[in-house]
């Protein structure tokens, strides 16, 4: 057939054959050898990378051990410039040169990172929570009443040292001014009634005990507190709010002295305003509880549970002791 190709010989065919057999093993031991490589080199990153991810975490163990040695303790202070300072100046001497105090803006507290941070009042307190809600915080100058219910919500993160004095405490400071009282006249309102329960558990191991009168509106204080005083040998204020203010103060006191009844409670500050006495914690003996606490989280990275000072001291009106013809020496242990 004119314009078709020769019939290869046997002989040519054969060597076409043989050579294109050599090309296809050529080409399958390229491919093998490629794929042997690619799997080396897979193999070989994988393993790099585990070297490093291992360097990473070993040399990570020690800069997290590292880590809280580093961290500086912030101060959120309560705007009493005197105040603040004077509580910085003592927890220096209580934690040393080791750690680094500083006070924190409220605009860098969302920046303070795990550190620690101390609110000195509840004013403080509540601008750093409101700032950030992660931050561990340890309250100082504030009440069970105030902090427990937070403390509660988030154990280890958010501690104080309490700044009000136990009850009973309170109820024994004036049993010891009046050695032969027995009743204690209370007063409170529905909502703040259970700041004494327990208070009123604890009473007759002292030979005393409490009756509570409760006050619903600001109408029936005075009422109220006149049947209370002529029930109890004296009364005990309660760090109440509702019920002992600045607008409220001066009527319960003169209320009680007409009728010759002693006030014991509830702070240091109102003995000023004319409470016969009141228990007190004193301030190097906060801050030296909190400096154990900044210690205890800088190593556990939690704070233990709020607590009182170890102990108190007696602040005494001795106007009104001599008013009521009752003198006592100035501080009680």
């Amino acid at each position: 057939y004119r314009g078709s190709k020769p019939a290869l010989s046997g002989s040519r065919y054969s060597l076409l054959i043989f050579n294109q057999g050599m090309r296809q093993a050529r080409d399958g031991m390229t491919e093998n050898v490629a794929l042997f490589w690619r799997l080396a080199i897979t193999r070989l990153r994988q393993a790099l990378y585990t070297l490093i991810a291992t360097a990473i975490f070993v040399g990570a163990v020690p800069a997290l051990a590292q880590e809280s040695d580093r961290l500086p303790v912030y101060i959120a202070g309560s705007g009493n410039i005197t105040l603040d300072k004077h509580i910085k100046n003592l927890l220096e001497e209580s934690l040393g040169d080791q750690r680094d105090l500083v006070f924190v803006s409220d605009e860098d507290v969302a920046l303070s990172g795990n550190a620690p941070i101390i609110t000195i009042g509840p004013r403080a307190f509540s601008r750093v929570r409101q700032v950030n809600r992660n931050a561990p915080v340890l309250a100082m100058l504030a009440s069970q009443d105030f902090l427990k219910g937070f403390a509660t919500r988030s154990p280890g993160q958010v501690s104080g040292i309490y700044y009000d004095v136990p009850l009973l405490r309170q109820a024994l400071i004036g049993k010891a001014i009046l050695p032969q009282a027995t009743r204690i006249a209370l007063i409170s309102t529905t909502s703040s009634a259970e700041l004494y329960d327990t208070l009123i558990d604890q009473l007759p191991k002292y030979g005393l005990e409490a009756r509570l009168f409760v006050v619903d509106d600001d109408k029936q204080l005075i009422p109220t507190l006149t049947r209370a005083l002529s029930y109890g040998d004296f009364l005990l204020a309660a760090p109440d709010s509702d019920i002992y203010n600045p607008r409220t103060i001066k009527h319960v006191l003169l209320t009680a002295y007409r009728r010759n009844r002693i006030v014991i409670g509830p702070s240091q500050a109102y003995v000023k305003a004319g409470s016969l006495a009141s228990g007190y914690a004193p301030f190097p003996e906060m801050v030296r509880k909190a400096a154990e606490y900044v210690q205890e989280f800088l190593k556990t990275g939690t704070f233990p549970e709020p607590d009182y000072p170890a102990s108190f001291q007696i602040e005494i009106n001795q106007q009104v002791a001599r008013s009521l013809n009752n003198p006592l020496d100035s501080r009680e242990e």
